[in-house]
């Protein structure tokens, strides 16, 4: 169906691509070594000067104390309305909704927020840095933790203290991968830096509620530490490939939050239950 070539189409997007790249030697490098450090540098004559461009990638200092969020997030909020995709109308709109979820956006991707109007909820999406005072002055039914990039631990230096008043509310909670990792930390858990984290499509989920496993998109080089997971706090998911944390759920109160994507599809729809599960919890 294309009606170009993909250089012409990756130019017109501003949109740099990589070839002749050996990955299975970089997959044997990452299993074996973790993730190292690089530079992708372009020249059109092939002169580089490879210390320098060495020297550039030891000097990073790496993902730990980074706070990307704030790089990552809307400057404003704003409302969506737009649903999950449908053959042959495309995204549809949501107009008919019945509750109202704010979405903390620390790098949110726009199906999460597909996935929630299609539950059948209004959409507001806030800036990372929205105090809780201010997010629950809207008079949300549920509040959603988005996904986003960096270490929890810096941007959770000014999201958690808001975290912990909104699981003071009361009001429903979901939270994706970066804010599954900070709402962990607003109860008192904590979390440490992977080896080689997590990526890709793939990734077989258990279920822990259900039993069922599901096939999961992951994005991550941080995990919660499940011995450090206190007293009313519940392991709901965990990974099949090396049984690492993937979802918690608070005793008590009706928050919980996933590791991976659910919105992504790779199984390709063995996640959106979660939205529907979220969805429940704010209609009773």
């Amino acid at each position: 169906r294309s009606g170009g070539d993909f250089d012409a189409w990756l130019n017109s997007r501003n949109t740099v691509a990589l070839a002749g790249v050996d990955t299975r030697a970089l997959t044997q490098l990452i299993r074996d070594k973790g993730a190292p450090h690089a530079v992708i540098a372009h020249d059109p004559d092939g002169n580089f000067d490879l210390e320098a461009l060495v020297a550039k990638a030891k000097a990073w200092t790496g993902l730990v104390g980074l706070d990307l969020a704030k790089e990552a997030t809307t400057l404003q909020a704003f409302e969506w309305n737009e649903g999950v995709w449908e053959w042959p109308a495309g995204y549809p709109k949501v107009d008919a909704a019945d509750k109202h979820v704010v979405v903390i956006d620390y790098g949110v991707k726009r199906n999460i927020l597909r996935a929630l109007a299609s539950t059948g909820c209004k959409i507001t999406v806030v800036p990372a840095d929205t105090k809780a005072e201010d997010v629950l002055a809207r008079n949300p039914d549920g509040i959603v933790l988005s996904n986003g990039p960096g270490d929890p631990a810096a941007t959770g230096i000014y999201a958690v203290p808001e975290i912990q008043k909104l699981v003071a509310s009361g009001k429903p909670i979901m939270g994706i991968c970066l804010g599954h990792q900070m709402l962990a930390i607003a109860v008192g858990a904590k979390t440490i830096k992977m080896v080689q984290g997590h990526h890709g499509a793939n990734h077989p989920v258990k279920d822990l509620t259900t039993g069922k496993v599901e096939i999961v998109s992951m994005n991550h080089g941080f995990a919660v530490d499940q011995a450090s997971l206190p007293d009313g706090v519940v392991e709901t998911h965990i990974s099949l490939f090396d049984g690492t944390n993937c979802g918690i759920a608070l005793t008590g109160k009706p928050v919980f939050s996933v590791q991976h994507h659910p919105e992504a599809s790779p199984g390709p729809t063995d996640s959106l239950y979660l939205f529907n599960r979220f969805a429940d919890s704010m209609r009773g």
